[in-house]
């Protein structure tokens, strides 16, 4: 451990407010870039603790993801552009049969033949907002650093390279026109040590030792069609020391939180991230902004996340006169920082209810499209992700789902599946959903007596499988809702109803979807509903209950 790994280690020992604004940063953001917004909040901790989640996102929920980019193009799944030049893994032996050798055809060329020719946006954000959505997300750049916008600090944007269109303008008009909060993901901070592997080069075989080309220069495009484009303000490998354990392809995920022996950052890198996120607040004014980073991106050698949060909150208050209603989100948070930000888990969920809102986001095949999920018919069922969403509702959190779209811009028939699918139980079940609440306790039944725990930054999900003896609670008022995961196979018998256990007394209950009159009692030992007759649906049965006031 470095001596500047020390002295992080020891601030975090000390009382929040005290440490927040103590922090010495390697790579500071210099004062002749982008202005941080005049307002309520300053660039640490202790001012941005005084965040408080709008009410809007706590009634919403549930929103829906466009994941996609250039890296959807091959339809060879997540990470295709760190793992095409790993020699003999999956996503190089496809590029090579398909595209050529990397030192030849490189990621930049694969931005090249990326056309998104079907992209309708229109179509798509109406289509999810049918399925229930209450908010949109857009990628606006992944880990291989291409801006979806036109970007005034990245020649390597959509405009200039591949599609040539506006992607977020085209998402955001979307948004806008359905009615749905507008949502922006930035991934782009890691690039630095996540495009490592296009600067090094096969191990064996004829072009062994001969560089890819993340160590290209804008001198080496003459005459190609990248010509007067630097491939390095894409790869941002020259001059660049390769990170510890670069051999070791996954070690990164040890090193996401800038550490662990990862390169640092050059100071123009680290500008040249916060300009570029600054520029597209400033042009898009997101609802919701959500980084795929250990708590702020960039933190804790820079103060570029530091700053770009409190911009974004200032600038949001001035857009909305006075009025905070702005999400921000991040991940592996301290228990401070949840003051600060709303907390994503990605592909997880916490195993009880959480006192601030946080966010689960998931996908119903890979992030980037994969034809072998298609092909196989890996993708979540609508039943997997309904009970996913309830669960995660009944604990105090939203889930943002994501549904990949191919390079083309089209989602195919069976995503569209599962679209009709959650579609069909939200248009019965819906109020069970949004503007609710957890109740005193999240469920019963075998999921919530097994132990779970979240690895990392979630990565929990479908570990446990839901059965029709899994129920989950959440309210409304005096309206409580009980949801069986599954269709019962005898009567329903609800612990936690019993009035010897609580004391929550129930005077009417209604099966959503269903006009029969139900047949139930409360006990002491438990609430005890006859099975239905007929339920109107087989993924979860929403029992829509009124209780006494207390």
């Amino acid at each position: 451990m470095n001596l500047n790994r020390l002295f992080f280690a020891f601030i975090m020992t000390m009382p929040f407010g005290v440490w927040a604004q103590q922090v010495e940063f390697e790579v500071p953001v210099g004062s002749n870039n982008e202005t941080v917004a005049d307002g309520k909040f300053d660039a640490n901790w202790t001012s941005l603790s005084q965040y408080e989640v709008p009410t809007w996102f706590k009634n919403a929920k549930f929103g829906i993801w466009a994941h996609w980019g250039p890296q959807c193009q091959p339809g060879q799944g997540d990470w295709y552009a760190r793992f095409m030049y790993r020699q003999g893994s999956r996503q190089y032996n496809w590029h090579v049969e398909h595209y050529g050798h990397p030192t030849k055809f490189g990621f930049k060329d694969v931005i090249n033949i990326w056309k998104a020719d079907k992209w309708d946006p229109e179509k798509l954000v109406a289509l999810y907002k049918r399925a229930g959505a209450q908010y949109f997300f857009a990628m606006a750049n992944h880990h291989d650093n291409l801006d979806m916008w036109d970007s005034k600090y990245q020649e390597w944007n959509s405009v200039n390279v591949g599609p040539k269109k506006d992607i977020l303008a085209g998402w955001a008009a979307a948004a806008k026109h359905n009615d749905l909060p507008l949502g922006l993901s930035v991934h782009a901070a890691h690039a630095w040590s996540w495009l490592e592997t296009s600067q090094q080069s096969d191990k064996e075989g004829p072009l062994a030792g001969v560089a890819y080309d993340g160590t290209l220069t804008k001198e080496d495009g003459k005459g190609t069609w990248w010509e007067g484009l630097d491939p390095n303000e894409l790869y941002q490998q020259n001059n660049h020391g390769l990170s510890e354990n670069w051999e070791n392809i996954n070690g990164i995920h040890s090193q996401w939180g800038w550490g662990n022996g990862v390169t640092m950052p050059s100071k123009a890198y680290v500008e040249a991230f916060y300009n570029r996120t600054m520029d597209m607040i400033n042009q898009y004014h997101p609802d919701l902004l959500y980084f795929d980073d250990t708590a702020l991106p960039l933190y804790p050698i820079s103060d570029a996340g530091l700053k770009i949060a409190a911009h974004y909150y200032n600038s949001d208050m001035a857009k909305n006169h006075g009025q905070l209603k702005a999400v921000l989100f991040g991940k592996i948070l301290t228990d401070e920082q949840k003051e600060c930000l709303v907390w994503d888990v990605e592909r997880g969920a916490p195993e009880t209810i959480q006192e601030q809102s946080w966010q689960t986001c998931s996908c119903i095949g890979d992030w980037h499209y994969n034809d072998n999920v298609y092909e196989n018919d890996r993708y979540k069922s609508a039943k997997d992700v309904i009970h996913l969403l309830v669960d995660v509702v009944s604990k105090n959190g939203n889930l943002l789902l994501n549904i990949p779209i191919k390079g083309d811009g089209s989602i195919d028939e069976k995503e569209m599946a599962v679209l009709e699918g959650i579609t069909a139980w939200m248009d019965i079940n819906k109020e069970s959903i949004y503007d609710t609440r957890p109740w005193k306790i999240h469920g019963e039944g075998p999921a919530v007596e097994s132990s779970n725990p979240i690895r990392a930054q979630g990565f929990n999900e479908g570990r446990i499988k839901f059965t029709a003896k899994d129920i989950r609670f959440n309210q409304n008022g005096q309206v409580l809702y009980a949801t069986i995961l599954g269709a019962p196979e005898d009567a329903i018998n609800i612990k936690n109803l019993g009035l010897s256990v609580n004391s929550t007394k129930i005077k009417n209950i209604e099966l959503l979807g269903s006009s029969e009159k139900l047949k139930w009692s409360q006990t002491a030992e438990s609430l005890t509903i006859s099975k239905p007759k007929r339920v109107p649906n087989s993924i979860a049965l929403v029992f829509k209950m009124q209780m006494e006031h207390q």
